[in-house]
Parts: structure tokens; C-alpha cells; sequence
């Protein structure tokens, strides 16, 4: 812009200086801007959106809303919800892993007060799981065995196993146990 000012001035001053051919204006394009927007492709279960990206029309941000159909979107959702409640448990057991970093690093007057304080959080996690016996035609719905489809949610119980009790941690591993083809017939769809 500061170029076409600069040589519109220098037309006009040549032109008052005597200079009677004009020569023809530059004029920048004006291109407006489209208000709406659709994006060119959707991608159910996806967090974004695949658009067609120009000057005119730089690339939009993404759109947190799924654009999937009804019966995809409550499997999303589900599968959103479990992954969120993995993403909180997760952060409760790191949690319990600084506390039990803190307790080797503590003198030892301040260890019972931090035990105590791991073992409820320890506690809460445990009860969050929602560990139920559940017959293997209610696999698919039970809490505990969704976040053992997912491996973030694996990684979730072999880190919180080591500061379980000895009863908690049998029950866990008996319940894994138990619906083991379940779960090994969800990896293997999952590769």
C-alpha cells in the first residue's frame, strides 16, 4: 500500500510539472471476504477439519464440534468421556507420585502425615475405577474394562498398582483376569 502511495504522489507531481499523458491507475483488487464457511471435507471422530487454505482464505480454526452422524456421535462421545476420565485419573496418579517422591526426600517426622495423605488419594482413585463384578455380556458397558481398552488407561493401572494395597490390587487383577478375551479381543481390533 505504502508502494502505490508513493507512486500515485509521483504521478500527481509529475503531472503538475507539465506532463499531460497520464498513464492508466494501478488499482490493488479488492477481494471480500466470505463470511460463511463451510469446510471441504469432514472426518467423523476427528478434533479438526481438512480445509483448502489460500491468501484470500487462510485457513480457519479448527472446529471442536464433531460433524458425525448421530448413531458415530454417541460412540465419540463415549469414547470422549472415557478418555477424559482417564486424562483426570491420570493426573490424580501423578499426583500420588510426587507425594511419594516427597516422602524419600522428607526427614522422618513428616512421613506418617504424607503416608496418610497418598493413601487417600490412592483411596479416591481406586473407588473413581468403579471395580464391580460384571457378567461378560456387560463387559462392553463396564467403566473399569473401558479404560482397559484404551492403552493410556493400561498405563493408567500399572503405574497405580505399586501403591495399591494387597486387596485392592488382587481385585484388579483378577477382574483383568477374568475378562481377559474381552480385552485381548479388543486389542486385537485395535492392533
Amino acid at each position: 500500500q505504502t508502494y502505490y502511495n508513493r507512486l500515485e504522489r509521483k504521478q500527481a507531481e509529475e503531472e503538475l510539472l507539465g506532463r499531460r499523458n497520464k498513464p492508466p491507475k494501478l488499482v490493488t483488487p479488492f477481494i471480500q471476504k466470505v463470511e460463511t464457511y463451510d469446510s471441504v471435507v469432514r472426518i467423523a471422530g476427528s478434533l479438526g477439519q481438512v480445509t483448502v487454505s489460500t491468501c484470500y482464505s487462510p485457513r480457519r480454526a479448527i472446529d471442536a464440534v464433531p460433524h458425525a452422524l448421530m448413531g458415530e456421535e454417541a460412540a465419540g462421545t463415549h469414547r470422549l468421556r472415557v478418555l477424559h476420565r482417564i486424562e483426570k485419573l491420570f493426573l490424580q496418579v501423578m499426583e500420588v507420585e510426587e507425594v511419594q517422591e516427597k516422602m524419600s526426600l522428607a526427614p522422618g517426622e513428616q512421613q506418617p502425615s504424607m503416608q496418610e495423605q497418598k493413601s487417600q488419594k490412592v483411596e479416591s482413585i481406586y473407588q473413581a475405577l468403579k471395580i464391580r463384578a460384571c457378567s461378560s455380556e456387560e463387559e462392553a458397558e463396564d467403566e473399569f474394562l473401558q479404560l482397559l481398552c484404551i492403552r493410556k488407561g493400561k498405563k493408567l493401572i500399572s503405574r497405580l498398582l505399586p501403591h495399591l494395597t494387597r486387596e485392592p490390587r488382587e481385585k484388579i487383577l483378577l477382574t483383568i483376569t477374568y475378562h481377559l478375551p474381552f480385552l485381548m479381543k479388543k486389542d486385537m481390533l485395535d492392533e
